[in-house]
């Protein structure tokens, strides 16, 4: 498991030290940084899946697109390169890139792997390959799965992807409905599945967004003779089948991250921007309970989120004593680097849900707000 994160010079961070737990949550102000450290795996993944004999991380690929060396380099404090390292089952790797400014990749300058230094000259999936035949490292970072929070939008005709080479959503989730298509058989995580349907993905899928929306119900159905399939959606069993240009966003924002999860090994790692994403508050809840059941499976998931409604869903899965524990879960508050001081803070959560530090600007706008129409605040 993945239990730390260290970024150097890395887009807004001169340093940053994260600890990452199974379930962790980003949570902060906007363009405080929440983003980049997922972007920093995401980097990972996206080289990793292109050219297992790389020697330099790709920028811009089918994952994310970064841009240039100094759009990716910490302006105030960096030059021309940046470091990340990783502690991975009590092993630690580090890796230092850099590049000249027009450069849309970045080439390894160095590679750690606990205290040794070993040269960049010769490496499988960015690390020495005797180091490489050593761990899990490699697997886990091909398998990551990284949904941004621009999600495909609903669509008349899915694509068929190739299934052999279709293993996560895909950063969009423009792959959710292929992989649910292909995986339809497939069991679901012991841990994670839901005990009175049957331990299919397709039908796990089902029951999952039935959760969030009730009477949910599924269709899919290839197109004869194409490499397409319909995607058939409904809320009611009163009713017809509707395409997902006529049901609710909400349905298809929380699709990819059902079935992310629901196609997911024990060891993987989902990252996942704004998971509450067009859900009604109460499915937000359900959304912060959902990914606590998920990580409580053995999944690791990292979340970059602004919904109070998702915090407070895991804190009642801690409070419940019947799912994941506070020691399971890691809150980081990330702050503008212009107001000075820590950018991270890293509230604690205990047994009964409840978080030790709120501080300035952590999921305090409602208190806010109401002070305001009690009189007791501007």
């Amino acid at each position: 498991m993945l239990t730390r994160i260290d970024l150097e010079n890395f887009k807004c961070f001169e340093r940053v030290h994260l600890p990452i737990a199974p379930l962790t949550l980003l949570t902060g102000l906007n363009a405080s940084g929440k983003s980049s450290v997922l972007q920093a795996l995401a980097l990972f993944n996206q080289t990793l899946s292109e050219d297992e004999h790389s020697t330099s991380l790709v920028l811009n690929g089918s994952i994310v697109k970064m841009g240039m060396v100094p759009d990716v380099v910490d302006e105030i404090s960096g030059r021309n390169e940046f470091g990340i390292s990783l502690e991975y089952d009590q092993n630690t790797y580090s890796w230092h890139f850099e590049g000249d400014r027009q450069d849309m990749s970045m080439k390894v300058r160095r590679v750690h792997f606990n205290k040794d230094i070993h040269k960049p000259d010769n490496l499988k999936f960015l690390l020495p390959p005797d180091i490489t035949s050593k761990t899990t490292l490699p697997d886990m970072l091909n398998r990551l799965t990284y949904i941004t929070a621009e999600r495909y939008a609903p669509q008349d005709v899915y694509i068929l992807r190739d299934d052999k080479r279709t293993i996560t959503v895909g950063p969009n989730g423009e792959s959710a409905v292929s992989l649910l298509y292909w995986g339809r058989d497939e069991t679901v995580i012991d841990g994670l599945a839901v005990q009175d349907v049957a331990n299919n993905r397709l039908r796990q899928v089902e029951r999952r967004m039935e959760i969030f929306f009730p009477g949910f119900e599924l269709d899919l159905q290839q197109i004869q003779r194409t490499n397409s399939v319909v995607l058939g959606l409904r809320t009611s069993p009163e009713t017809d089948f509707h395409r997902p240009t006529h049901t609710g966003f909400g349905l298809t924002h929380c699709l990819p991250i059902i079935v992310a999860a629901l196609s997911a090994k024990i060891g993987d790692l989902i990252v996942i921007e704004n998971p509450e994403a067009h859900l009604h508050p109460a499915g937000q809840a359900l959304m912060g309970r959902f990914l606590a059941d998920a990580a409580q499976s053995g999944i690791q998931i990292l979340v970059e989120t602004h919904s109070d409604h998702v915090l407070n869903g895991v804190r009642r899965v801690v409070k419940s004593d019947e799912g994941i524990t506070a020691d399971q879960v890691f809150i980081h508050f990330f702050r503008p680097r212009s107001e000075g001081g820590s950018q991270v803070i890293s509230p604690l959560l205990d047994d009964s849900g409840n978080i030790d530090y709120w501080p300035e600007g952590f999921f305090d706008q409602f208190d806010k707000d109401m002070n305001y129409f009690a009189g007791w605040g501007e």
